[in-house]
């Protein structure tokens, strides 16, 4: 008789609501699994009849055939001991690592006939009660069967360091406190309409945003959450631009077009435009737009730009979406998006700066609003402006070139990024998985830290960290403000952070290149009881806003 192979999990993948990236990666999972349909079955445990009703009735509308043939059983969660008692599971799978692994485990280890993997997927890995998540799995009921599958390489990192750091706390050592296994697979996307468009639904998708269709400008593409304290923050792409143009591109040369998620109560996007006026920039701002109207966005564009800044960012799939519709895309050396871009290949990574430790924040980060420590991490994190400035101007200036990388990202996400790939590795990881023979030595329990380091977790996220000898030299912002021309913009919820004084001096300062660890002396000389840290983060806040340019 053929042993059935069922997959599990306490997770519904399907959620209704607002748009967000991890809800989109979870169903185009499911999707892509079901797609090559490896299980004989599917079960989940789910709390409350919402959303058990909710799946309920995606399944019957999205796979008619395999509900029908009663393949999906949807549970109560509470039904687990029972289930997993009657009856073998190939294994469980969470759509987020964070949630219930280890509850689950220990229902498994008492109950189950095999022990079966338990694997779960990263997504944002920044919030500062994550450590106690991660604390959960270092217990004797975790096995090498089990599995944090993370979606990128930094994101694998970042997972071991959270062990190393909880270890260190507690005083653990690996070998008496082993941790589950890391992979990494990344997401994955449904390009569906996202192709690269030919001339004429690429004049049709102008004209659709009130864009004259023969119009010849550069059109550049900023596509996310359109918040500086969440995903990036977009005013170093005007600060790049201003450099352009004052380098005799001409200001009716581009535009700039940003999409996304946006909050009704945040005024940063007025604030953006305002800025693009100033600066005689055309800008287009689309809040909150239609699934016709995102198509639109991605066809009528020509460079895609995405300078990641925030931790809480982990992956990037609007990458693959630019990749996918041919645009050739200008991201941060930073986070999963080293992965997604091949540089001078499908795009240009701008490298990044950042602190390698952040304990002011650690401290503050638990009693938080995890915008308000985000937004102070981010705000450290300088994408290079001159770096910046350089790729745009070569991609403007070339045609030919952003066809070739347009079209090298197209081919590159549908072979590499596409969900039926990526559910083939979860199934292969799950097979492996079932072979390795299972430790089941007890380890003692242990109790937790709650603090989380963020600089240090994150340091390699950038392509070099800040250090007394790194060289710093007045930028073309930063002489703008020495002359009076400019001035420092400063976020709400940073100004604590920052002395605007010290940031006119600094520029000052600065006028011939200088080493940090003197800069940090002479801020110290002005700013009265400026500590190191203090002094470093208006030196990487300058360097984030072309105050400061990193002399190489």
């Amino acid at each position: 008789m053929k042993t059935q192979r069922i997959w599990g999990s306490l997770d519904p993948f399907h959620e209704s609501g607002p748009i967000l990236g991890r809800k989109v990666a979870n169903v185009g999972f499911l999707n892509g699994l079901l797609a090559i349909d490896p299980f004989d079955e599917y079960h989940f445990f789910l709390s409350g009849s919402g959303a058990k009703n909710s799946l309920s009735t995606f399944f019957q509308k999205a796979y008619p055939s395999i509900f029908k043939q009663n393949r999906i059983t949807i549970k109560d969660r509470r039904d687990l001991p029972e289930e997993i008692a009657k009856r073998e599971y190939f294994c469980f799978h969470q759509s987020d690592c964070i949630n219930y692994p280890a509850h689950l485990a220990r229902i498994r280890n008492q109950y189950a006939q095999n022990i079966f993997p338990i694997t779960g997927t990263t997504h944002s890995l920044s919030y500062s009660n994550y450590s106690s998540y991660f604390l959960n799995y270092l217990w004797k009921g975790t096995t090498p069967r089990d599995c944090i599958v993370t979606t990128s390489t930094t994101g694998i990192r970042v997972v071991e360091k959270y062990f190393e750091h909880l270890r260190e706390g507690l005083g653990l050592t690996e070998a008496t406190h082993p941790s589950p296994q890391i992979r990494k697979i990344p997401l994955g996307i449904d390009p569906g309409q996202l192709v690269p468009p030919d001339e004429h639904l690429k004049a049709q998708s102008k004209r659709n945003l009130s864009i004259d269709g023969a119009d010849e400008r550069v059109n550049i593409l900023v596509f996310g959450r359109i918040a500086h304290y969440s995903k990036m923050d977009i005013l170093p792409l005007l600060r790049a631009l201003q450099r352009l143009f004052a380098s005799g591109i001409g200001r009716d040369k581009v535009r700039v077009l940003i999409g996304g998620w946006r909050s009704n109560e945040d005024d940063f996007p007025e604030t953006l435009a305002q800025l693009a006026r100033n600066m005689g920039l055309e800008m287009m701002i689309v809040g909150r737009p239609s699934e016709e109207k995102k198509l639109d966005l991605y066809r009528s564009a020509d460079i895609f730009v995405s300078i990641s800044d925030n931790p809480q960012e982990t992956f990037g799939l609007t990458i693959l979406e630019a990749g996918a519709s041919g645009l050739p895309v200008v991201a941060s050396d930073y986070d999963g998006y080293k992965d997604l871009v091949v540089d001078n290949e499908t795009g240009i990574l701008i490298e990044t700066i950042g602190p390698e430790t952040t304990p002011d924040i650690d401290m503050i980060a638990p009693l938080c609003f995890d915008n308000h420590y985000h937004l102070l991490m981010a705000q450290q994190t300088a994408v290079e402006t001159p770096k910046l400035a350089a790729a745009l101007e070569k991609l403007i200036a070339n045609p030919q070139l952003r066809t070739e990388m347009g079209a090298a990202g197209a081919k590159r996400v549908r072979k590499t990024f596409n969900w039926t790939s990526v559910a083939k590795q979860h199934v292969a990881l799950w097979e492996e998985l079932n072979t390795v023979p299972v430790d089941a030595e007890a380890l003692r329990d242990v109790l937790h830290p709650v603090q989380v380091r963020l600089g240090e977790t994150f340091s390699h996220y950038y392509t070099e960290t800040l250090t007394p000898e790194t060289t710093v030299m007045t930028g073309n912002t930063g002489m703008a403000i020495y002359k009076g021309r400019e001035f420092p913009l400063i976020y709400k919820g940073v100004d604590r952070y920052l002395n605007e004084e010290v940031v006119r001096k600094m520029a000052f300062f600065a006028r011939k290149p200088i080493q940090v660890s003197e800069l940090n002396e002479k801020l110290k000389s002005i700013a009265g009881e400026m500590s190191t840290q203090d002094a470093q983060f208006h030196i990487l806040w300058s360097l984030k806003h072309d105050i400061l340019e990193k002399v190489c």
